[in-house]
């Protein structure tokens, strides 16, 4: 757990909150809504611990006895609702953490503070059980739910919720973060910023990870062939493009990321502009065998096929599918 002050970016949702807490009109529910790996459980801990400090003022003092076991992740009036099943938090889950549980009165603190992550995963019968406690909420309790897609959650708790959309952190921000505090080489910063999309978290796995240089070159070397590989060729691509399904993100960010490189190369014949730029000469030859239309329905393509492979749709399908629209276009 950490203060504000550790957060990279978001300073609109920050200030937000210290004006709430500073003006005392802290509200009883909050959906904090964006990507995964962007923050939003360090800015859900980070209010949590600095409406529980001894100190009230929009900073946690760190040094009370609060801020030090919210620091441990012992403070007892702050609660990070948990769940089994991976895909669903159930109605008994809500029931057992937070609807019992919220009718006690705080252990230590003047609130008691609920930390729902991965709220969208919510059953409707959750959802349901846990609308009634935010519609009568007892003086003193907060709760807090982390989303990805807000949308999954019924209407009736938007309109009961104040509601906080994460922006993308600037690059010029994330890149002095990388360089500065993790020591990450300067292509290294811009290679994994392009892929992040001003998403923090992305970032500093990206330029840490050990994994991420091989599936770049695995990447591009597939790229490099495709043009010329049968069918059968294409099927074996799959089944090693499946060895990545935990990071098949990344793996179709870097498919994206190289297009788009050419689309801009095409566009303008600079490579300063480019993100691979130890890759001009294969973006050259691309870009002069490519239209404008062909290179984005490459583009839409995989697009389409990471929202698919989020929504579940069977893996080696829509690889194939993928493949065969790169290699069409």
């Amino acid at each position: 757990m950490a203060g504000f002050d550790d957060i990279i970016g978001h300073e609109q949702i920050i200030e937000h909150l210290q004006n709430a807490i500073e003006l005392d009109k802290v509200s009883h529910a909050y959906i904090i809504n964006g990507e995964k790996g962007t923050g939003k459980m360090l800015i859900a801990d980070a209010f949590a611990m600095t409406l529980q400090c001894e100190k009230q003022e929009r900073i946690p003092c760190l040094k009370c006895r609060s801020c030090k076991q919210a620091l441990s992740s012992n403070q007892p009036d702050i609660i990070h609702v948990t769940h089994e099943k991976p895909g669903s938090i159930s109605v008994e889950e809500i029931r057992t953490q937070l609807n019992s549980d919220i009718m006690v009165k705080p252990y230590s603190s003047p609130r008691k503070v609920y930390i729902i992550d991965e709220a969208d995963k919510l059953t409707v019968q959750a959802q349901n059980a846990l609308l009634k406690t935010i519609e009568e909420p007892p003086a003193y309790a907060v709760i807090v739910m982390l989303t990805s897609n807000a949308d999954a959650l019924l209407p009736t708790i938007l309109s009961r919720c104040v509601q906080l959309n994460i922006k993308p952190v600037a690059d010029k921000v994330l890149k002095r973060y990388l360089m500065e505090r993790l020591r990450v080489p300067d292509y290294k910063a811009d290679l994994s910023i392009a892929f992040a999309r001003g998403n923090v978290g992305k970032a500093v796995a990206l330029a840490s990870s050990e994994n991420f240089d091989l599936i770049k070159k695995d990447a591009l070397d597939m790229l490099r062939y495709l043009e010329d590989m049968e069918i059968h060729e294409v099927v074996e691509w799959v089944k090693k493009i499946a060895d990545y399904k935990l990071e098949i993100n990344d793996f179709l960010d870097i498919l994206i990321v190289w297009f788009r490189d050419v689309l801009l190369f095409k566009a303008t014949n600079d490579v300063n502009m480019l993100i691979f730029k130890d890759e001009v000469q294969e973006i050259k030859k691309k870009a002069a065998h490519s239209s404008y239309n062909g290179l984005e329905e490459i583009i839409n393509a995989i697009e389409k096929a990471k929202v698919r492979l989020n929504a579940n749709v069977n893996f080696d399908l829509t690889i194939e599918l993928m493949l065969l629209a790169i290699k069409e276009n």
